[in-house]
């Protein structure tokens, strides 16, 4: 009985102790590990960073990182290689009292940092759907008008390999199954979702919709070697835009460029992104097109459809009509069918959408159609190629700040097959 008594007399103690110390002590805030977004992937965390470094201090990787860590009071939260550029990436969490502006010219200054960012957010190029029925595909116009279905004759993009970096797609589509498109994710938890979002498979369906499935409707490049990268994922079920990151773009570009890409679609845009150059003029470097996507209602295309190492896109519609930009940092925009296209959308579904996106798709085919063609063309050849053969818009505008022309796939292919018909 006595040590019944002893044993409480010792726990009233320690309460007395715990009670005076948390009046007298103010509370620890939260620790930085519970500091999360509920349903966001971790490669968009609010307040993350980038540190890239180079491939000279490998030795020192782990000690630079740790030394990062005690001395800015940074959470690590990922990591991964970037061999495409040479460099080691750390994804640290910026605690909430440190000014990010300052942080960053801080690391910036560091000799041992190759580079150091924001882990900034994207968004794909396309408007809200009108969900229409299937029977709208017979309003299908983008392969002709571009003249694709002409330009068959000579080039279908047969085993091209082209990689869609954007949300997952809906591959078992009658637009799209059976096709062996190949598949790959860099969105942390982005699986289950996969086959439900809509803008990867629309734009997969423009680039490579089997036009002999009986769905009435015709990708570009229907015979290319299709692969869909998941970087971007939607905040919200309903939301009309899906999000990306600096951290799961990076990713996906140094898959593709690494993994023998000729051909690479980006529908999607957004500020401009040090670490993405630099992973872009890598592609460049090593014969990968780029086709871009521009960001509409704004003074400039966006990101990165202002780099002059990608083809940057803008829709146009049935009639050839372009809704002019006031943008002057970029000599030439291609213009593609990009409004009301007809695509093909998750649970065998069709969707009317509009967008830059969908435009960027269509370019996206047609450069396929021309490294098919001719495998050993370079970027800028391709570049080139499309920009001699455009096709003036309606009407034209002489007083416009920037060149821009219609896509013609047909005489682009032409100018190598001198007898292809293409009138």
């Amino acid at each position: 009985m006595r040590k019944r008594y002893v044993s409480r007399a010792i726990t009233l103690a320690w309460a007395a102790l715990l009670a005076l110390a948390a009046c007298v002590a103010p509370l620890e805030p939260a620790p930085l590990e519970t500091i999360s977004e509920p349903g966001v992937p971790k490669q968009l965390q609010s307040r993350q960073i980038i540190v890239a470094l180079a491939e000279r201090e490998r030795p020192q990787w782990a000690a630079i990182a740790q030394e990062l860590q005690s001395r800015y009071g940074l959470r690590p939260v990922g990591e991964f290689p970037l061999t495409a550029i040479g460099v080691q990436c750390r994804v640290f969490q910026v605690p909430p009292d440190q000014s990010l502006e300052a942080l960053l010219a801080r690391l910036k200054a560091d000799p041992r940092i190759e580079l150091a960012q924001p882990n900034q957010a994207f968004e794909s190029l396309q408007a809200p759907a009108d969900d229409p029925a299937a029977g709208y595909a017979a309003l299908a116009y983008g392969v002709k008008l571009i003249g694709a279905d002409r330009a068959w004759r000579v080039s279908t993009g047969r085993g091209v390999p082209v990689v869609v970096i954007d949300t997952g797609a809906d591959l078992d589509h009658p637009a799209l199954r059976d096709r062996g498109i190949k598949t790959a994710n860099f969105v942390e938890g982005g699986e289950p979702s996969f086959a439900s979002d809509p803008h990867g498979t629309a734009i997969a369906g423009v680039i490579s919709a089997d036009p002999t499935a009986g769905v009435r409707i015709e990708g570009v490049a229907p015979d290319v070697a299709l692969t869909v990268a998941k970087a971007c994922w939607y905040p919200e079920p309903t939301r009309a835009k899906a999000r990306c990151s600096s951290w799961t773009l990076a990713k996906a570009l140094d898959f593709a460029i690494n993994g023998g890409a000729r051909v690479i679609n980006l529908s999607l845009g957004g500020r401009p992104d040090e670490l993405l150059a630099r992973l872009l003029s890598a592609a460049d470097r090593r014969g990968v097109t780029v086709v871009a996507a521009t960001v509409e209602g704004r003074d400039d295309p966006g990101f990165p459809a202002a780099l002059d190492t990608v083809i940057p896109v803008i829709a146009c519609d049935p009639d050839r009509r372009v809704a002019w930009p006031p943008w002057r940092t970029v000599p030439f925009i291609m213009a593609a069918p990009g409004v009301e296209i007809v695509a093909p959308a998750p649970h065998r579904r069709y969707d009317l959408l509009s967008g830059s996106s969908l435009a960027a798709a269509h370019v996206t085919g047609v450069v396929a159609l021309l490294v098919q063609q001719e495998p050993q063309r370079r970027p800028d050849q391709i570049r080139e190629i499309l920009r001699a053969t455009a096709q003036p818009v309606t009407p034209v505008s002489p007083s416009a700040p920037l060149a821009i022309g219609i896509v013609d796939a047909c005489a682009a292919l032409a100018g190598h097959t001198p007898l292809l018909a293409c009138h």
